[in-house]
């Protein structure tokens, strides 16, 4: 049991990578905290980890909104007497196309669900990790914020933001024994932003041209992603802060 009893929050664990991680999770002790806007799709979550022997729990909160973010923390708390690792995945993207061709509010959007939750985050996990001696923050970056393509501008660009944020956080917060690191996935057609990222409906054609990029052959999955966020939440962890873990099969060499 790698992160027994640790309390974790998983943020958009309602589907995909964020379900895979809180399963994960909990399958080797945690408590977690499965946290999605979709409260149906997050207690499904739930009820499978429960059905497995784990311990979990549904809260819902929208990851843009700050009292919403801090109820949150305070429920992780409340039910679990402490939070000790809060992985950011919720996530969103523009449709791949020309940077041009993006609304103001699809920009605005990918920015409040990208990168503002990662501030709100902060604001309002800190204070619960520095009453605990110390914490985790765990961000879902992106390939993209490493190694951009046109079409995802907006998105890429958000993801870097990402990046350098928990990099400068790892350097701020590291004297309070609070630990920011990211992992970069790369493309996932099992997401519920896949077709997004990919412009369109996800034919065959359309895989084999991501699939070509990634020098391992295959696309990343929601256990790849889930195996990095367990190491990054362990003890087996407890140096390691201000790293990016690409999750890419060689994509961004």
């Amino acid at each position: 049991m790698r992160v027994k009893d640790k309390s974790i929050i998983v943020t958009g664990a309602g589907g995909g990578i964020g379900e895979g991680i809180a399963k994960r999770l909990a399958a080797e002790g945690a408590q977690v905290l499965v946290n999605d806007i979709n409260p149906a799709a997050g207690q499904q979550v739930v009820e499978a980890i429960l059905r497995d022997g784990g311990k979990a729990s549904f809260f819902a909160a929208d990851v843009t909104k700050s009292a919403e973010v801090k109820a949150l923390v305070e429920a992780a708390v409340e039910r679990h007497g402490k939070l000790d690792v809060m992985v950011n995945n919720a996530g969103w993207t523009h449709r791949n196309r020309p940077a041009l061709e993006v609304g103001e509010d699809e920009f605005d959007k990918c920015y409040a669900v990208n990168v503002k939750s990662i501030y709100l985050a902060t604001v309002h996990a800190v204070p619960a990790f520095r009453a605990n001696g110390g914490g985790s923050f765990i961000n879902i970056a992106s390939t993209a914020g490493v190694r951009p393509r046109p079409g995802l501008t907006w998105y890429n660009g958000s993801k870097g933001a990402v990046i350098t944020t928990s990099k400068s956080l790892a350097a701020e917060l590291g004297p309070d024994n609070i630990r920011v690191n990211c992992i970069n996935p790369v493309f996932n057609p099992d997401t519920g932003l896949a077709a997004e990222f990919a412009g369109g409906p996800l034919t065959e054609e359309r895989k084999a041209k991501f699939r070509a990029t990634i020098p391992l052959g295959r696309f990343s999955t929601a256990l790849d992603v889930a195996n990095a966020a367990l190491y990054l939440a362990s003890d087996e962890a407890a140096f390691i802060s201000g790293v990016c873990i690409e999750v890419d099969g060689a994509r961004c060499v």
